[in-house]
């Protein structure tokens, strides 16, 4: 079985005084280990890697790698689970660009890491056809060591993986998952009953669907919030209690509707912030979530 499945959770990148917060970032890592989530994405859209500079990204990664075996083998110490037999929370690392060999330059930084795999989106701005979407990645799987998931998400790239795309990707032996959040429920379902793919929701209001339709898990930003609650969700399909399943996903319906009223990671980052677990910053472009949102935010948040 991949390790594709379940909870993963798009880190933010903190900040304090416009520097990346690393004690916080550790704190989060530490937190969501012990929420039981399947793992972490490093470096995605919602860790907003293209403010960071290339030395604050490599120093970004290293916490999150360094704390995701500290948070997993701290949460062992009452037990006899030992590190070796309860392996570091797996830990995915985005890649983005729309230029092949830059990104096959830093593949390769990435493969002597620790990481569980790489998230590739297609090339984005340039709109490239799909026969080059198709060169693009096997290149870039080619000369990775580690499992690649794709990530289809048209409206940010400007281009969608298509249906065919994906099914001759699928027969590349490292390209094992895709992040799915094309809006597409024929091209979703198609790949779940294709089988070579794990389908991982990338829209958090479709998580409740794509694990009925059997995907494997999701990549949630909302989920920075309600880990346990997100959690819970996957392990009540997983056994079958879809009324128990229907039941938290229905809880968790305003609250994921209210995080993405504003860009994310924005209303995220608010949220956080209103617990005391970060800072409320970001790099521009990107502004803070609008007081008015924040007060709905911690509202939805107290019920």
């Amino acid at each position: 079985m991949s390790i594709f499945s379940g909870i993963w959770v798009p880190l933010i990148t903190p900040f304090a005084d416009g520097a990346v917060d690393h004690a916080a970032l550790r704190a989060l890592v530490r937190r969501y280990a012990d929420a039981g989530i399947a793992g972490l994405v490093a470096l995605g859209t919602t860790g907003e890697p293209c403010g960071l500079d290339a030395a604050e990204q490599d120093a970004v990664l290293a916490t999150i790698l360094d704390a995701a075996q500290a948070g997993r083998t701290s949460r062992n110490t009452s037990t006899n689970i030992s590190a070796e037999t309860d392996p570091a929370l797996p830990v995915i690392v985005g890649v983005s660009g729309n230029y092949t060999e830059s990104m096959r330059e830093r593949i390769e930084q990435l493969n002597p890491l620790p990481i569980a795999g790489v998230l590739m989106a297609a090339p984005y701005y340039i709109r490239p056809s799909q026969a080059g979407i198709v060169s693009h990645f096997m290149t870039l799987a080619d000369a990775s060591d580690k499992p690649v998931v794709l990530y289809d998400i048209p409206y940010r790239t400007g281009v969608r993986l298509e249906l065919d795309t994906l099914l001759t990707l699928a027969s590349h032996p490292r390209i094992q998952a895709v992040k799915d959040c094309a809006g597409s429920l024929d091209t979703t379902l198609a790949l779940i009953r294709d089988g070579r793919l794990q389908v991982l929701a990338g829209e958090d209001l479709q998580t409740f669907n794509t694990l009925c339709l059997g995907g494997s898990g999701a990549i949630a930003a909302s989920a920075h919030v309600r880990p346990e609650q997100f959690v819970a969700l996957y392990r009540a399909l997983a056994a079958g209690e879809l009324d128990e399943g229907r039941r938290i996903f229905h809880t968790l319906v305003p609250l994921i509707h209210a995080l993405f009223a504003e860009p994310n990671p924005a209303p995220v980052k608010a949220l956080l912030a209103s617990q005391g677990l970060i800072r409320d910053e970001l790099r521009r472009p990107m502004t803070r979530a609008s007081d008015e949102l924040a007060e709905r935010l911690i509202a939805l948040d107290n019920t």
